[in-house]
């Protein structure tokens, strides 16, 4: 249950008091602003490698290479306020050619561009005021050979930096520290020709490196380079899969950027060589409140261009940028948020254990929201996040509990009699679960155990652009290391289910969050309906378990079959064996068996016990929550159940602010 005041407690228990609903619209998905990218500038510079980067004057500073056919001129350019009315088109020729790659980076008011030469030798030039006026070609090292395809740069606070270039299927990383360039370093990493690199520094350099992996499969990984933040100084985190296409496909992923405006961000290109060949930009980005070593990134997602070599984002306070050779973007950070609460006709909320909707009821007479996703209605668009805050009047004012947010899939406008409404129908996590589909192939455990369930959930919930939050969890859900496979075209929903399959676990969505909880018999009551908080309407019903006998086979090592059996006695003397059998051969102890047997019947204890009460709204209500229920005529005296479904009802027109709980057994 969320927390609550104690005011608001304390009106919520009253028979009567006065409601007091929030609904905002925020141009937000998944929590995570939306960037409505605006073109400012379309050009005719060719496609070719090319970086970005912004100083702390806010500035914008580019650079670019030319094709072969044209040296390799490396040309710089420097926009000292970017806006709509920019010159995005004058560059200044540097003098330098036969550059192979190019990476920016800046810090203050330091900005460095750094080159390799197709004569392996690694360059620099500098600026300390902001890319105004730049120092001489600085010669810092050599490449092993000109086979580069990648570079990347980033600094950290205090002026240190690190600049990584891909040679061949080697990842080097040099450094400057204490005014000195230290000796290059190879990673300790075996793979395939590596094809690009991204860097930031964000307690450790945060990498995103494209290419192909020893077998020759195409690959897109993450990669920290430690500097004391989540892996110690000078060591190689382990590469975490972003994207994946087979050696023989005709799929591959080129020319990754990364930035951190608010949550990372990541953009890439998709090549694909078969007919109707391409060359497209993708973005991403990693899941609010997870860090970068955790791999958890949301699928990505198409951008609007044809490009070989990529766009590269950067970002200077509310404003995000994205640039390539021939083009520039804008798009603002702020998420701007409309206050519908004083135009809510009527709302309803149903949540289960699968699925949430929210209808929200604007007046509409005036033609207020006649144009929604326009003007001052920007924020209330298809796909913004709706978020609604039941609450009460207290001596304290309007109070209410946030954390229910949902996405706005589709607006109705109303008209009859004179009357006109704006109608609201928007849906929760769960149906954006459902709505993912897997792009290619995912596997975990295959080789060997090394992802629980509870962490493959995490991440097909973190594709969807949800967040794994642990309230409690059970030993399997840790313990159990399944060879568990999602094939392209299976949507997240069914894969969540089937994970969940194999513990005693339950997940419930609020908001950007998944919340996980291992429901047990002992749980003890966290809040009371009958006595303080009255209740209007009561149902209970007791019946028979679907299935009281569980019978699990697994195999062991050796191929030979394990077998156990679970038992709900009282049930059986009752009704008589119903049973469920599961083959399984991720199992391979008896103990595992067991385990599954049990969960299954748990599940099983708990559906079998149904009612509802209908109650004045508790503001802090959750799903699977253990309450104390009181109703004297029905032989209840703090009886627990369980939350298994609710629906909220606000029609203040008639008086009407009500919760409808669906109950199971604890």
């Amino acid at each position: 249950m969320r927390q609550l005041s104690a005011t608001l407690l304390a009106a919520q228990k009253q028979a009567t008091s006065t409601p007091y609903v929030r609904v905002e619209a925020i141009k937000k998905v998944g929590g995570v602003v939306r960037l409505d990218w605006a073109r400012l500038y379309e050009g005719t510079e060719d496609d070719y490698y090319h970086a970005a980067t912004m100083p702390g004057d806010g500035s914008l500073v580019r650079a670019r290479i030319t094709p072969p056919a044209d040296s390799r001129k490396l040309y710089r350019q420097r926009t000292a306020d970017p806006g709509p009315g920019s010159d995005f088109s004058q560059w200044v020729n540097t003098g330098e050619y036969n550059a192979v790659v190019v990476a920016a980076a800046s810090l203050g008011a330091e900005v460095s561009i750094f080159w390799i030469k197709t004569n392996r030798e690694i360059r620099r030039i500098k600026s300390t005021d902001y890319g105004v006026s730049w120092g001489g070609p600085e010669l810092i090292d050599y490449a092993p050979s000109s086979a580069i395809y990648g570079l990347a740069a980033a600094y950290k606070p205090g002026g240190d930096l690190a600049i990584f270039f891909a040679d061949q299927s080697t990842l080097y990383v040099k450094k400057h520290s204490g005014g000195q360039w230290q000796a290059k370093a190879a990673w300790d990493k075996a793979t395939g020709n590596l094809s690009g690199v991204a860097a930031i520094y964000d307690g450790d350099w945060d990498l995103i490196v494209s290419g192909k992996d020893s077998a020759g499969n195409f690959k897109l990984w993450g990669l920290v380079y430690g500097d004391g933040g989540s892996v110690p100084a000078g060591n190689w985190s382990a590469l975490k899969e972003l994207a994946s296409a087979p050696m023989n496909g005709a799929f591959e992923y080129r020319q990754p950027f990364l930035d951190k405006p608010d949550v990372l961000r990541c953009f890439f290109v998709e090549k694909f060589t078969g007919t109707q060949a391409y060359s497209r930009p993708f973005w991403t980005h990693t899941i609010p409140g997870t860090t970068f070593i955790e791999g958890l990134w949301r699928e990505s997602v198409p951008f609007n261009l044809s490009a070989e070599y990529g766009l590269a984002p950067a970002h200077h306070g509310d404003t995000a940028w994205l640039c390539g050779p021939d083009g520039v973007w804008t798009a603002t950070l702020a998420a701007p948020g409309l206050d519908l609460t004083a135009d809510v006709v009527s709302a309803r909320q149903e949540i289960g254990e699968d699925s949430g909707r929210l209808t929200v009821e604007l007046r509409n007479d005036n033609g207020q929201y006649a144009s929604p996703g326009q003007g001052d209605l920007g924020a209330l668009d298809i796909g913004c996040q709706i978020e609604f805050s039941p609450g009460y009047v207290t001596a304290e004012g309007n109070e209410y509990s946030p954390g229910h947010a949902y996405r706005l899939e589709a607006c109705e406008h109303t008209s009859s009699g004179g009357r006109a409404t704006l109608v609201l129908h928007a849906r929760d996590g769960w149906h954006g679960l459902g709505a993912w589909r897997a792009r290619q192939q995912l596997r975990w455990n295959k080789a060997a155990p090394d992802t629980c369930v509870r962490d493959i959930i995490a991440h097909i919930l973190a594709r969807a652009g949800l967040k794994l939050e642990v309230i409690t969890q059970s030993a399997t859900a840790t313990g159990f290391y399944p060879d568990f496979t999602v094939s392209p075209g299976n949507d997240g929903a069914a894969a969540i289910g089937k994970l969940l399959s194999f513990v005693p676990d339950v997940i419930f969505i609020e908001g950007e969050k998944a919340y996980m909880v291992n429901p047990q018999s002992t749980d003890n009551a966290i809040y009371s309906y009958g006595d303080d908080h009255p209740v209007m309407e009561g149902r209970y019903v007791r019946g028979a378990q679907a299935a009281n006998r569980a019978q699990v086979e697994g195999a062991d090592a050796g191929g030979g079959i394990i077998m156990a059996e679970s038992f709900t006695w009282g049930e059986i003397d009752r009704v008589y064996d119903r049973l469920r059998q599961i083959a399984d051969r991720n199992i391979t102890t008896v103990a595992g068996a067991q385990e599954r047997g049990q969960a299954i019947l748990r599940q099983m204890e708990i559906s079998a016990a149904a009612g509802e009460i209908l109650a004045p709204v508790n503001c802090g209500q959750q799903l699977y929550d253990v309450i104390a229920l009181t109703d004297p005529r029905a032989g209840l005296d703090a009886v627990k159940k369980r939350a298994l479904g609710m629906l909220l009802v606000y029609q203040p027109g008639r008086g009407e602010y009500s919760l409808r709980l669906r109950l199971g057994a604890v």
